[in-house]
């Protein structure tokens, strides 16, 4: 499967799904606003009504949409989601701290189409508290991955990894706070690389198939 040739050659637009202060979210809106990626947010959707970032979103000028979560049926819901999507003509969805379980049928709705971070190096600690996990557990290295998204969770092809030592004066909290910088690098750098649409899935494997180098979001 070959990345999409149509996103590449114009702005690529994003629907961006929080349901925090949506720190990632913010780091993506910073690179496209210094040219650092060749995308536009076509809508920032939240289904917590007073998330942090959706208020930004709207101060920065964003078109914005809620649709509460709690207390509907998922499958209801994330109807009323893609559908918000398909109307702002979104073309890649991006979770950013998007604290909610997709249906199948909204995974079915945009294939190969959705993005997440997640702060570990996956298949590592998939779930909550990834961060401190890792800490608990020991490990020398750390840090975050983004990945398609499938029906599984944190399951899907991985686009891109940074990763950091776990220094000796680290405790959980550090350590989450420096992952989230990586995190702040990794989510535009891997959102270039899949508008590019140079790219095929093997297996479970993203392959750069350009001969030009790999797109970077420094």
């Amino acid at each position: 499967m070959t990345g999409p040739e149509s996103i590449g050659l114009r702005p690529a637009r994003l629907g961006i799904l929080l349901s925090g202060r949506g720190s990632n979210f913010l780091a993506i809106a910073e690179a496209i606003k210094s040219g650092k990626l060749a995308a536009e947010i076509a809508v920032v959707i939240s289904n917590v009504a007073d998330a942090p970032g959706l208020e930004r979103a709207r101060e920065i000028g964003l078109a914005t949409a809620v649709f509460v979560s709690k207390g509907r049926k998922r499958a209801e819901h994330d109807a009323d989601v893609a559908a918000c999507l398909r109307e702002h003509n979104a073309e890649l969805v991006i979770l950013a701290g998007y604290m909610r379980l997709l249906s199948p049928e909204f995974i079915g709705a945009f294939p190969n189409r959705i993005l997440n971070i997640h702060p570990s190096l996956l298949p590592a600690f998939p779930g909550l508290d990834a961060q401190t996990q890792a800490f608990d557990y020991g490990c020398k290295v750390a840090g975050c991955t983004v990945h398609f998204v499938d029906e599984q969770l944190d399951h899907g092809v991985i686009v891109l990894q940074r990763s950091i030592p776990v220094l000796d004066h680290d405790d959980a909290h550090s350590l989450a706070d420096r992952i989230l910088d990586e995190e702040h690098l990794a989510y535009p750098e891997a959102i270039a690389r899949v508008i590019s649409g140079t790219y095929r899935i093997e297996g479970r494997r993203y392959v750069w198939v350009s001969g030009e180098p790999v797109p970077a979001v420094k």
